[in-house]
């Protein structure tokens, strides 16, 4: 078999999940509706939690970024890629997340991949070493890739269920003698397919008897959660607390793209040093930049964003629980509806977007079989307007499918 038909054989294989297949193309700017195929539709499906994706403010300052700073760079950070505003935005991440100290990356699945390879893969001082990390079960795609960088001899990896102190103190105190280097623990701060939050005062807890470094990927949480949208940390009042964090710049703050790792002074150096993604990989465009601090300034301006967003959220949990649908309990915009077949999820999904909203499905391998869903996430941007539409629309399909 040939390279071509491998891969002929292997899209056949998964035709069931194929995503491209599912692809809906938006004839619109992102906000709390679109044009899909000519006609208006509620957005429940974007990471765009705060509307500030389509914000006049955010547009106009990544126009002026462009206008002032250029384009692009056409380079990396240490040769030709720092400007001014590259510096500011990263102290104003800092400054919003109360750390010494931020790094810029193209994404935070780059800065997950820098962050694993350049702690456990370097002597840091030490001949002979090993450290071990403990990992959710359910953490994002990029954690999972940015450990398996980490070189086998150099660092053991480790799982524990999903959420389960137990599980994780049962492997800490396991470990407890073994002489490890350091001891990380990873987590997602909100996990993307439950809408759950980490645990992190019981994992903070437990990090400190174990004398263990808490790595936390807050993409879902920066922005969303706690009273001013400062993250996964705020909401358990440890805000600063954390060794270290990753954020994006694709949801929350913005929409467009670029990622960060932010913590002690210390980190972010030895990182700008060592993080491959970071030191080989052009730097983010002055657009991106400008409008992301726009974005940033808008959130620590006006708090009312993210009170509406949690407004919204709680609303539309209430109501859509009220219909009928099961969905996982929680306080996060992400709101699971659980169908259990892929079939069902898919056959919803279009049924929803004819009757005018545009929501996703998820099903295996995506998630574990028997539990596909649609994934609603819900945005500051939509009005109570928006969302009633969308719960009409919600009770109409529910019906002619059967499933109310």
């Amino acid at each position: 078999m040939n390279f071509t038909e491998a891969v002929l054989a292997e899209l056949q294989r998964l035709e069931e999940g194929n995503l491209t297949k599912y692809e809906t193309v938006l004839q619109s700017p992102q906000g709390g509706t679109v044009m899909v195929r000519g006609k208006s539709a509620v957005m429940l499906a974007s990471n765009n939690y705060l509307g500030l994706s389509n914000h006049p403010a955010v547009c106009k300052a990544a126009i002026d970024g462009i206008r002032t700073y250029g384009y692009g760079l056409a380079s990396v950070r240490f040769l030709t890629g720092t400007q001014t505003i590259h510096l500011e935005l990263e102290k104003t991440i800092s400054r919003f997340l109360h750390t010494e100290d931020t790094i810029l990356f193209s994404s935070s699945f780059a800065a997950n991949v820098a962050f694993f390879q350049a702690v456990t893969n370097e002597k840091l001082g030490c001949e002979s070493y090993k450290d071990v990390l403990y990992s959710d079960r359910l953490n994002h795609a990029s954690i999972i890739d940015g450990q398996r960088l980490c070189k086998p001899e150099t660092t053991d990896r480790k799982i524990y269920a999903h959420g389960n102190m137990q599980d994780l103190e049962r492997q800490l105190d396991e470990d407890r003698s073994k002489g490890y280097r350091f001891r990380l623990i990873a987590t997602d701060g909100v996990f993307s397919m439950e809408g759950d939050l980490a645990p992190l005062a019981e994992i903070f807890a437990l990090a400190k008897k174990y004398d263990a470094l808490v790595f936390v990927d807050d993409a879902h949480g920066i922005g969303v959660c706690g009273k001013t949208g400062r993250g996964t940390a705020e909401e358990f009042g440890l805000t600063g607390a954390v060794d270290v964090t990753v954020g994006t710049l694709g949801k929350a703050v913005g929409g467009a793209a670029g990622g960060f790792i932010s913590g002690s002074k210390a980190l972010i150096e030895y990182m700008r040093q060592k993080g491959r993604p970071y030191i080989f990989s052009n730097t983010l465009p002055p657009a991106i930049v400008c409008g992301s601090l726009a974005a940033f300034h808008l959130l620590v301006k006006d708090t009312s964003i993210v009170r509406r967003l949690h407004e919204n959220t709680a609303y539309f949990r209430k109501e859509i629980a009220a219909l009928g649908f099961r969905i996982i309990p929680g306080t996060h915009p992400i709101v699971p509806i659980m169908l259990g077949e892929a079939s069902i999820a898919q056959s919803m999904s279009a049924e929803l977007l004819k009757a005018g909203v545009y929501i996703k499905g998820l099903w295996y391998p995506v998630v574990p079989k028997g539990e596909a869903r649609l994934r609603a996430q819900i945005s500051a941007a939509l009005s109570r307007k928006d969302i009633d539409r969308a719960l009409e629309a919600f009770n109409k399909v529910g019906k002619k499918m059967k499933l109310l």
